[in-house]
């Protein structure tokens, strides 16, 4: 089997730091810490109940953000919480016997009252004006092991496959986990010895006092705990003895990482590596390239076939196309060729735009079953390797392959990215024609409502241009059939569909007017 080469690249600018992770020179995920913006995933709030709606079956939560958080029934007191948060890891089967269920007896009429305090993490990042999603399985993570408060249970990975090494990290965590808490062993600690598995413990354990002093101090809605900066989570989440270098481009954020590799696998400092010279850390590997390929709508595979990407307010939908790609075989096998080269790509752009919600996927049409099946095989082997929980059904009647995947923050796209003021993120925008039919009935009305005859209209200059250049009589007709006296000029702060219109009379604008 050919070895994979798994790096990290992490810059940092002006504009925050980003955190670029390799297999092999491929990018594979990009994580973006923004400088204007707080990440909430992970922080714990002492919340106070605003409202409970069991139609939605759910409850809003004041957290002392602009919009309260949504909290789902789902979440209060569900094991299937931890699997939610942005954990690495997830415990094994004998972990669950010890986690609250969900009561069967659960009235949230009763058992959750309005003006209520109540404990809540955030599993979700605020999106589209809604809230965050929150859950009351709060966790504290750590290095090596993850704290679960109103717990009683030992987990082990499900990742760590040799049952020894299971039995020898259960018999040291059970010397000293807390009665009434739960504690899951991360993939990370196999192989660790008591010292470090004790340290890290101490580190969780304060983490929760310090927490609870909060609690109980605070006044509600207030945040009683902050969770790891994205660079920081990505460190204790992606740095695995798999990693082969992390290269980093700042000299205070190396220190820091370097001494947090030192308390936690002292045996994995030589893999870090602090980047000197003038050269932009990025262009190893062609990684800002790749970036920018990432914002496409396009993407070209190596085939000569694409995917096109489209982002919708419901769901993602991602098509195949065979585009240059001249086979050489019949058209089924041609398809099969391509569908299977997508299906790892798409793998692949998922990880790296952060894709979440409902994907729907329309593969070039295969004719065989047995090939159907093959491309789903492969697309779901593939999804694998990515960490967010991911959902996948077979190809539908029509042809189409549906599936979920965790949406925990902001994807790619809408992180390094803002709404077109022009066209509204619709990413198209109104046509001249269009916008002449706007401007006609604006004087119709304006002509019905105000006694102003002499006009001033001001115009976007490719819009003046467009119009004397083809439609020259139209502000003659304008003028006569509205009886007014009108003046274009151009301004170029406007968009190509904006338009201003001013009275000579009063001097002013009375574009909103009418």
């Amino acid at each position: 089997m050919k070895r994979t080469d798994i790096e990290i690249y992490i810059n940092v600018s002006a504009g925050g730091t980003r955190i670029a992770l390799t297999e092999t020179e491929k990018l594979v995920e990009l994580h973006i810490e923004r400088a204007d913006y707080d990440r909430m995933v992970g922080n714990i709030y002492k919340g106070k109940i605003q409202n409970v709606i069991p139609g939605m079956q759910a409850a809003f939560i004041d957290i002392g953000y602009e919009s309260n958080a949504f909290l789902p029934f789902s979440e209060i007191g569900s094991p299937e919480n931890l699997n939610n948060l942005s954990f690495d890891d997830d415990d094994d089967d004998n972990a669950s016997k010890g986690k609250n269920f969900v009561n069967k007896n659960f009235n949230p009429g009763k058992d959750l009252s309005i003006g209520d305090d109540i404990l809540v993490q955030v599993i979700k990042e605020p999106f589209s004006g809604k809230g965050p999603r929150v859950t009351t399985e709060v966790s504290i993570p750590g290095s090596l092991m993850v704290l679960v408060p109103n717990g009683n249970y030992i987990g082990i990975s499900r990742k760590i496959a040799d049952k020894y090494e299971k039995r020898r990290l259960r018999r040291i965590v059970k010397d000293f986990k807390p009665e009434n808490f739960g504690l899951i062993v991360r993939t990370i600690a196999q192989g660790k010895d008591i010292s470090l598995l004790e340290s890290d413990f101490k580190r969780v354990w304060d983490k929760w006092q310090e927490l609870d002093h909060k609690i109980k101090k605070k006044n509600s809605p207030a945040l009683v705990y902050r969770d790891f900066t994205t660079s920081d989570q990505v460190i204790r989440d992606l740095f695995t003895p798999q990693i082969k270098r992390l290269i980093v481009d700042n000299k205070l954020l190396f220190k820091r990482i370097s001494t947090y590799i030192k308390d936690v696998s002292p045996e994995q400092v030589k893999k870090l590596e602090l980047m000197k010279g003038k050269g932009a850390i990025f262009n190893q590997n062609k990684i800002e390239e790749q970036i920018d390929k990432s914002l496409k709508r396009k993407v070209w595979m190596k085939s000569g076939a694409h995917l096109v990407i489209e982002h919708t307010e419901a769901m993602v939908v991602i098509d195949v196309n065979s585009g240059r790609y001249i086979g050489k075989k019949d058209h089924e096998s041609n398809s099969l060729k391509i569908n299977l080269e997508a299906s790892r790509e798409i793998a692949r752009q998922l990880r790296l735009r952060d894709i979440g919600g409902l994907i729907v996927i329309d593969f070039i049409d295969l004719q065989e079953t047995s090939n159907r099946k093959k491309v789903y095989n492969e697309l779901r082997t593939t999804l694998m390797k990515d960490k967010a929980k991911v959902s996948l059904i077979e190809f539908s009647n029509f042809g189409l392959l549906e599936m979920t995947r965790q949406r925990i923050g902001l994807n790619l796209l809408h992180t390094v990215s803002v709404e077109c003021p022009t066209c509204n993120g619709l990413g198209r925008i109104e046509s001249p024609e269009t916008t002449l039919t706007r401007l006609e009935n604006w004087l119709k009305r304006f002509r019905v409502k105000a006694k102003d005859r002499r006009l001033r209209i001001t115009l976007n200059p490719e819009m003046v241009d467009y119009i004397y250049q083809t439609k020259s009589k139209v502000i003659s007709g304008f003028m006569w059939k509205n009886w007014m006296l009108i003046e274009i000029q151009k301004d170029t702060h406007l968009s190509p569909h904006e338009f201003k219109v001013y009275s000579k009379k009063r001097r002013e604008d009375v574009t909103d007017e009418v």
